[in-house]
């Protein structure tokens, strides 16, 4: 997966779209039609960089939020890869008043998020199951759509054989604005993990996703 990862800088589009084919991008073009920005929740699962292809099939610009990574020469290396087809990237810290920005302005993006790690603990503001144990979890792109009133995809990938891939695009909601507080985050959570259950070997485990499992919970914090 890591060599794949790499290999998105050399690759052609061609055999990028072969590799990495999306078979169902007229889900995405359907949230398009309904003229209100669209965010794309992802898991670090299957060569997951490769979902850049997208850009070539849909109308919207690309946006990805970003956590930097504190080695430079990786995170350079991350920018390069992301930033194939010119997409924009936002870090997290900062997604808030850009794609608010973005809402004022009448500027229709397609934003993934990559939330399926750990947050910080003084940002871990809601506690639920995942894989059956209760962790901190990243409810920021929820918590946009809900604000923004953006629909609400799920990027689902699998491994056909070495070196390729097939996507899909789950909708969660059209109408998160009327979703139930936390209802985006929990369903995502478990597309998340019936992928890992199936098969858990393109998993992403090094980003450590249960390590404040006994760290105390804020008391501020939601508890699900």
């Amino acid at each position: 997966m890591f060599l794949e990862m790499i290999k998105s800088i050399s690759i052609s589009d061609k055999d990028l779209l072969e590799r990495f084919k999306i078979i169902d991008i007229e889900t995405l073009k359907q949230l398009e039609a309904k003229n209100k920005s669209i965010v794309v929740l992802m898991t670090h699962y299957a060569s997951y960089e490769w979902s850049t292809v997208t850009q070539l099939l849909i109308d919207f610009p690309t946006v990805g939020i970003y956590k930097q990574i504190k080695n430079k020469y990786f995170d350079q290396l991350v920018h390069r890869i992301r930033q194939r087809y010119n997409a924009r990237l936002i870090p997290s810290y900062k997604a808030m008043k850009e794609i608010t920005r973005d809402k004022v302005n009448g500027k229709l993006c397609s934003y993934a998020f990559l939330s399926d790690q750990s947050p910080s603990l003084d940002k871990a503001t809601y506690w639920t199951d995942f894989m059956g144990i209760k962790v901190p979890t990243h409810v920021g792109g929820a918590v946009l759509a809900k604000r923004l009133d953006m629909s609400v995809a799920y990027l689902h990938v699998e491994k056909v054989k070495r070196g390729y891939y097939q996507a899909k695009f789950i909708p969660i909601t059209e109408n998160a604005k009327n979703c139930e507080d936390f209802y985006i985050v929990k369903t995502y959570l478990r597309m998340v993990e019936e992928q890992i259950r199936k098969a858990p070997e393109y998993y992403l485990w090094t980003h450590k996703r249960w390590k404040h499992r006994h760290a105390e919970i804020p008391k501020d914090a939601t508890i699900d």
